[in-house]
């Protein structure tokens, strides 16, 4: 418990060290990040120095505890400098949350004439709950079991090489190629007209795959036709796993099979909405395809970014985009979403259960990059999609409760689950945002946004008297 203490101090004081540096660069906000880094600095520090002495052992149990309240202390202080703002409590922790667990659904408006300090916190937030979202897929939810993502401790290291066997040395490697491909984008935008704040604000979301923007018109905001292309690529770079990028940057191989699927899976969705558009709109075909692609990557690796109201294209296009809205990109990514490893694992899953059907004595493996898939890793996943599921309708169910309409109860909890950021309607849709919510709603899709960015079962299994009693 000291240890976990311990991690939940520094990342107070980190966050409070942030909050200096915006106030160093803003004039206009200086005063509410100094206050906020006034406080969550000595407050980190005082609790690390409380447990320093005290950090070991450290049991598997700690872990699950450990990850489970990293991401409410990020949010809480992620929150202080939008309450002193202007922001109420809940809708300043909304924001936070939404910033740090990288969905990008927001409550604030006017954001063409909103502080520059504000802006660049908000995309702050999405950038670290991003890389910290990696280092945790890398370091810690393999070891934890949850979705059977045990699978992927195999799949994001090379067996032969001692140097890269540690997890800790991994998520050096993964900061770093996700700072390079950040710096990378910024001047790509910056290249395509943004302005050097816009370029940075839009680098720090695009990478993250957050989604937050400078704008309320989002990334529609830019008209540029290479700007949009720069989104697309960069969105989809979020999208794809760090391991890989490792592995390919070390001279190591570069199939890999949820790559090839996702990609697969994203090409086809794309030309089928490009030929959507342009026989049922008259759309010009490059303007269609620059269109769909750039939306269409935006919802699958769930960075919630829009350059239209694609909702506007007719039922079959949302009723595509709702289904696109639970896909999510690679496992070891910064998206979020059920992800492409475990589509690939219940897809063989499925495929052998009807085979046995009709021949059940048969015995066919489930393999996946080249290994057999053990039992628990399948177990594992089919759990977390019914969960997944159970999830969304509990949480769609409560939100109808507060009087919201079926397809915001039921798009805003698939979206914050996701964590994709925009649903659909005309109140949370793509050119919409939450604040008009009830209060209560806007607490439960923080709590929707949380666990799903945390992959449920590591939430969850909190709440199980087992857990406690497995501790004591």
């Amino acid at each position: 418990m000291n240890f976990v203490v311990f991690i939940n101090g520094a990342v107070v004081s980190v966050m409070g060290a942030v909050m200096l540096l915006v106030a160093v660069l803003f004039a206009d906000t200086r005063t509410i990040f100094l206050e906020s880094a006034f406080v969550a600095i000595p407050l980190g520090a005082m609790v690390c120095l409380t447990q320093v002495n005290r950090l070991f052992p450290v049991h598997r149990l700690h872990t699950f505890l450990l990850t489970a309240t990293v991401w409410i202390t990020g949010a809480s202080v992620g929150a202080l400098p939008l309450w002193l703002w202007q922001l109420t409590f809940t809708d300043a922790f909304f924001e936070a949350m939404s910033g740090i667990t990288t969905t990008g659904s927001t409550v604030m408006a006017g954001l063409d004439t909103t502080a520059h300090g504000i802006l660049l916190w908000r995309a702050l937030l999405q950038w670290i709950g991003g890389v910290g979202f990696v280092v945790t897929g890398i370091a810690f939810l393999p070891m934890l079991r949850v979705g059977g993502m045990q699978l992927f401790r195999t799949e994001s290291s090379d067996t032969g090489d001692k140097e890269m066997a540690s997890a800790a040395r991994f998520a050096v490697a993964t900061f770093w190629v996700y700072l390079g491909l950040t710096a990378i984008c910024a001047l790509a935008y910056l290249g395509g007209g943004m302005t050097p704040f816009e370029a940075i604000a839009h680098a720090l979301t695009t990478l993250s795959t957050g989604g937050y923007s400078t704008s309320d018109a989002s990334f529609g905001h830019f008209e540029s036709y290479y700007l949009q292309w720069a989104g697309t690529l960069f969105m989809l770079a979020g999208g794809l796993p760090f391991a890989w990028y490792i592995r390919v940057l070390r001279g190591g191989r570069v199939r890999s099979e949820q790559v090839r699927t996702l990609l697969t899976f994203l090409v086809a969705v794309i030309l089928l909405l490009t030929f959507w558009l342009v026989l049922t709109d008259g759309m010009a075909p490059f303007r269609a395809l620059t269109l769909v692609a750039f939306n269409v990557i935006s919802v699958v690796t769930t960075t919630g970014f829009a350059t239209t109201d694609y909702t506007t294209w007719g039922g079959f296009a949302i009723a595509v985009f709702v289904t696109l809205t639970i896909a999510g990109g690679c496992t070891g990514s910064t998206a979020g979403g059920a992800k492409t490893m475990r589509w690939i694992i219940f897809w063989l899953a499925l495929r052998a259960y009807v085979q046995r059907i009709f021949m059940p004595h048969s015995l066919r493996a489930i393999r996946y990059e080249g290994r057999t898939v053990a039992p628990d890793v399948v177990d594992g996943v089919i759990v977390f999609f019914t969960l997944y599921v159970l999830t969304i309708a509990v949480l769609a169910v409560l939100l109808a409760f507060y009087g919201l309409d079926t397809d915001t109860a039921f798009s805003g909890a698939l979206t914050a689950v996701t964590n994709v950021g925009p649903g659909v309607g005309t109140i949370i849709g793509p050119a919409g945002n939450f604040a008009t919510l009830p209060e209560g709603a806007k607490w439960l899709l923080a709590f929707g946004m949380y666990v799903g960015r945390l992959e449920l079962m590591t939430v969850f299994v909190l709440f199980t008297p087992a857990f406690w009693r497995a501790w004591a």
